[in-house]
């Protein structure tokens, strides 16, 4: 999800470029499940990985930079990395048909509401509760949608497994608070905070259908970040750009804009090919366990035990999805 927050509990792969298939030829049959963990869940989790440096990378600005600023900055670099280095950029939308363009352009907004509705979020309550919200919501928003789509049906299996690691996520990321440190709660900025959890599942739907139809990862993913970026140069203008100019913001925006947003969103792109988005935005939930470990080891915050617990809760829930399944049963999970 890559949010690029201030603080450790940071919030929100390719395969051949070739020229897409004529709309004519193109599959819409569903995706099989991956049997193999390479095949899906590995690039995934190690784009969570990825993402869950950005809290402690962005910790390490300019003091008084503004969050919405680093969280600009990397989507505009990483979003022009992808689309520059992407063949086939062009080709998506001359191949594409009109319902597919502007699926597309819908995908490109809901990449830059992510970090747009994020932060204001963070502004308002704080980094814990609209992290919980935003990482946890995601994966329900696109199960649901799916669903509603008719592009899967949730199972058993996904609805166990997202619950346990939803529910670790908020141990983990609320401990302070459920052993007795108080908490700040905003109405709009939680509602901030799950359209910012609508807007990543949202896109990892989109970009999931678009790949399923036969178009590149890396031209969809490249497509859409490309727009988004240039929808967030403006952000990044308004809230100023002179922390770009010392050497420790221009190293802060090259990891989050190459790492998080560019590597990380080529495997996430590489993920959907073989997996279905709602399985891919649960296991992305890696990425609060990755961000909370960076914190105590390289920020020096300390974890109550009971945020530790529910460590072990989110990483048996991504282990159950991420195991290989042994039937092809249809669904996302």
């Amino acid at each position: 999800m890559a949010q690029h927050t201030p603080a450790s509990s940071g919030v929100s792969p390719s395969s051949a470029a070739s020229p897409a298939p004529s709309p004519a030829t193109r599959s819409t049959s569903p995706r099989p499940h991956p049997n193999r963990l390479i095949d899906g869940p590995l690039p995934i989790l190690t784009a969570a990985t990825l993402w869950g440096t950005t809290g402690t990378a962005s910790s390490m600005a300019p003091s008084g930079t503004p969050a919405a600023a680093i969280g600009a900055a990397s989507l505009a670099l990483g979003g022009l990395l992808l689309f520059l280095t992407t063949r086939g950029r062009w080709t998506l939308f001359t191949a594409s048909t009109g319902a597919e363009r502007r699926l597309l352009a819908l995908g490109a907004l809901a990449v830059a509401g992510c970090p747009l509705a994020f932060y204001p979020a963070v502004a308002r309550t704080g980094v814990a509760v609209p992290t919980v919200i935003a990482l946890g919501s995601a994966p329900v928003f696109t199960g649901l949608l799916a669903w509603a789509t008719g592009q899967a049906r949730p199972t058993v299996r996904w609805a166990v497994a997202t619950l346990a690691a939803v529910t670790g996520c908020a141990v983990l990321v609320l401990g302070p608070q459920l052993t007795g440190e108080p908490a700040h709660m905003d109405a709009t900025g939680i509602a901030l905070a799950a359209l910012s959890g609508l807007s990543y599942g949202t896109y990892s739907l989109i970009g999931g259908r678009l790949i399923g139809r036969g178009h590149p990862s890396s031209a969809v993913m490249g497509a859409m970040f490309g727009l988004a970026g240039l929808l967030a140069l403006p952000v990044l203008l308004a809230t100023g750009t002179a922390w770009l100019a010392t050497v420790r913001g221009a190293a802060v925006a090259l990891h989050l804009g190459v790492f998080p947003t560019f590597l990380a969103y080529r495997l996430f792109g590489h993920g959907l090919r073989h997996t279905p988005a709602s399985v891919a935005t649960t296991l992305s939930l890696a990425e609060s366990a990755v961000a909370a470990v960076l914190g105590v080891a390289v920020v020096g915050e300390r974890l109550p035990m009971v945020s530790w617990c529910g460590l072990v809760i989110l990483a048996l829930g991504v282990a159950l999805l991420a195991a290989p399944r042994r039937t092809g049963r249809r669904g996302p999970g």
